[in-house]
């Protein structure tokens, strides 16, 4: 996708979005939604706001129009942001004002009321106080359809964070070297992702050796050696607030033969979920898909996480592909499709691209090879 491809905020956080969600709360029998700073708060007005033990809150009520608490120290920042396009009232509130307190009296009497999900414990429970008759949801059970299903413009900034990060896979190669330590790699590995564009870096995962069995590994000062696997995992977010994740296997030198075998099971598992993918079809059968081709080779036991995350503003999110999901692909699903092999104690490989899901197949975001990367 070229640079003028990519989509512009106003895209991205459509003004519309306010609506959609009293809508979708009507649907659900719920009376306001409470969005505090996080990923739900962003997704419905687009303002990455700071979170702080001072309220910032869009509330949402089912009937009646939306408003913004916020600190008045905090007030620049949330004019200058996308919400200020969406033509909402936004309430300062001093230091010495009780913003739970409003956002109660301004809602008036409540039933049932869903919270961001990403809310701290101290503000649900001064809301909690402040609302003492309303049951309390979770906001994910309202936001969920509207966020699992990607926009034209949310794929787009999913494809312009998955060439991001494809270009730090392509100077891997020059930073894996027998006698260095993960720590060092993941280190200039980090570097590299924010000089591609990022806004920040989520992770690095560096897993040499026998840390490459575990899937999660933290970076450490384990010296890289000659002849060993290396896993890289990394991913990172895009100042549009979209995420990125890839995972590419390397190896210094020539790689063990037993590894180099079920290497090639995992390719080929991993081609197969991606190519299962597609409108109407189950998120456990693409799980399914990767895990057949591991198991009929006899690996079945190593692989020992699901097949893929959902991914969007959050790293992972929903959809989720794994076993016992049995909602039904729908165009603009995004996800990862991650299948592993890990064997404790001496190696590991993961091969992971980010797939949205299209109108009749799923189109991989990350474009390096997914062969197994032999460097000198």
């Amino acid at each position: 996708m070229s640079p003028e491809m990519f989509p512009e905020p106003s895209d991205l956080y459509p003004t519309t979005r306010p609506a959609a969600v009293s809508e979708a709360l009507d649907r659900a029998g719920l009376d306001a939604l409470l969005l505090t700073p996080g990923p739900d708060l962003r997704y419905v007005t687009g303002y990455d706001a700071m979170p702080l033990e001072r309220l910032t809150c869009l509330v949402v009520p089912a009937s009646g129009e939306p408003f913004l608490m916020v600190p008045r120290l905090e007030l620049p920042a949330a004019e200058h942001s996308p919400a200020s396009r969406l033509g909402i009232e936004f309430v300062a509130w001093d230091e010495t004002d009780d913003p739970f307190a409003e956002v109660a009296r301004r809602l008036g009497p409540v039933a049932r009321v869903g919270l961001a999900d990403r809310m701290w414990a101290l503000q649900s429970l001064r809301f909690r106080a402040a609302m003492p008759g309303a049951e309390q949801v979770l906001a994910g059970s309202v936001l969920r359809e509207l966020r699992m299903r990607k926009s034209p413009a949310e794929a787009a900034a999913l494809a312009e964070a998955g060439a991001a990060i494809d270009a730090v896979h392509t100077l891997v190669p020059r930073l894996l070297k027998a006698g260095r330590t993960e720590r060092e790699v993941g280190k200039d590995i980090a570097e590299a992702i924010i000089d591609a564009g990022h806004a920040r870096v989520d992770f690095v995962i560096v897993g040499s050796g026998p840390n490459g069995a575990s899937p999660h590994a933290e970076l450490t000062d384990r010296v890289i050696r000659p002849g060993e696997p290396v896993v890289v995992d990394i991913g990172g977010t895009m100042p549009s607030g979209y995420c990125s994740d890839s995972t590419r296997v390397y190896c210094v030198g020539e790689p063990p033969a037993d590894f180099a075998a079920y290497y090639e099971v995992l390719k080929r598992a991993q081609e197969a979920a991606c190519a299962h993918v597609r409108p109407g079809v189950s998120c456990e059968s693409v799980d399914a898909a990767a895990r057949e081709v591991i198991a009929e080779a006899g690996y079945g036991e190593y692989f020992v996480h699901r097949t893929g995350h959902g991914i969007g503003l959050e790293t992972h999110e929903e959809p989720y592909i794994v076993a016992g999901n049995t909602e039904e692909m729908r165009p603009g699903f995004a996800f990862s499709v991650e299948p592993g092999i890990y064997l404790p104690g001496r190696h590991g490989a993961r091969i992971e691209d980010i797939v949205v899901c299209g109108e009749t197949a799923g189109e991989r975001v990350n474009h390096t090879t997914r062969d197994l990367v032999v460097v000198d």
